[in-house]
């Protein structure tokens, strides 16, 4: 893997980041992308320095497809080359359908779902060159549901099935496609503080971990959609 170039939405923190770690220490190069340009260029900063391997940060709002593009264009005028692409930028809002806004519901569709779409459709010649792999992160959300996650939920559900729609797409180019689902993991999302309480949850390296297994596979092999969840339950 030493010397492929990895692509990773919403690589300053959370499972990001663990992924972007997981694969310098591999040796891969990667760019990082933040709606904050100083957290993106931050991140790669600390990822170069403690990896000795190349990294740069780049504003991205995966709403936006010139963003996407642009950052596209920025990382093979760089590296030359996009191998790994890792859909990951995603946010949430929790709300009863009574109580969830428009601009929420935009929110989360456009971040989650339609940022993917933009960010496949932005990469997918690179990795078509490179047969590359292309990774979204989705979520058991996706297919198990609750109360005031209808947004978030719709968002994932749509993540799980376009990827495997792709997946179908690309296969026959040599391009492998998979989804990652995990369950509670160990981030800032939804205003979580990371700390020793969230020993029980998913760590955000044991995703880079799987990333990493699934690079190093025989290409011939492809798992598709991928089931994560803490082997305990939830800690009170």
């Amino acid at each position: 893997m030493k010397g492929k170039v990895a692509f990773i939405t919403g690589g300053s923190k959370g499972i990001g980041y663990g992924i972007a770690k997981s694969l310098a220490k591999e040796g891969v190069k990667t760019v990082l992308t933040s709606r904050k340009l100083e957290n993106a260029q931050k991140a790669s900063l600390e990822i170069s320095q403690t990896h000795d391997v190349e990294s740069i940060g780049v504003q991205v709002d995966v709403r936006k497809y010139d963003d996407v593009t642009k950052a596209v264009e920025t990382a093979i005028q760089t590296f030359g080359k996009i191998d790994y692409v890792i859909a990951n930028a995603g946010l949430g809002h929790f709300a009863t359908i009574e109580n969830l806004s428009l601009d929420q519901w935009h929110e989360v569709i456009d971040t989650n779902l339609t940022g993917v779409f933009y960010t496949i459709k932005s990469t997918v010649e690179a990795l078509t060159k490179t047969k590359g792999y292309f990774i979204t992160i989705s979520s058991l959300a996706g297919t198990n549901f609750f109360s005031g996650g209808a947004a978030y939920n719709a968002s994932k559900f749509g993540v799980t099935g376009f990827t495997q729609a792709v997946m179908l797409d690309l296969r026959q180019k040599g391009v492998n496609v998979s989804t990652i689902m995990p369950g509670s993991v160990s981030t800032y999302f939804n205003n979580n503080e990371p700390s020793a309480k969230d020993a029980w949850k998913i760590q955000i390296e044991d995703i880079g971990e799987i990333v990493v297994d699934l690079f190093k596979l025989n290409p011939r092999t492809l798992p598709s959609k991928i089931e994560v969840r803490p082997s305990m339950p939830p800690q009170k």
